[in-house]
């Protein structure tokens, strides 16, 4: 438990560029676990939604696809 959990992005085993799998690792004694998403740029800022935490035991990752708004 002395080390902090990480997360890793790595391409679709199957092949389709339009998702990724989001792997966690955080040692022993814990297991990795893995999921698919949706490949999309994230939107990195404190204000609009990234935050990855570890406390008490429990990992919590937020965030939020990037918007691209359209303008004439």
């Amino acid at each position: 438990r002395s080390s902090v959990p990480s997360y890793q992005l790595l391409p679709d085993p199957s092949g389709a560029t339009d998702t990724c799998i989001i792997r966690f690792h955080a040692g022993p004694p814990y297991e990795d676990v893995a999921f698919k998403i949706v490949n999309r740029e994230w939107e990195l800022s404190h204000r609009r939604g990234f935050k990855f935490r570890f406390e008490r035991g429990v990992l919590q990752l937020y965030f939020n696809f990037k918007r691209y708004r359209y303008r004439r």
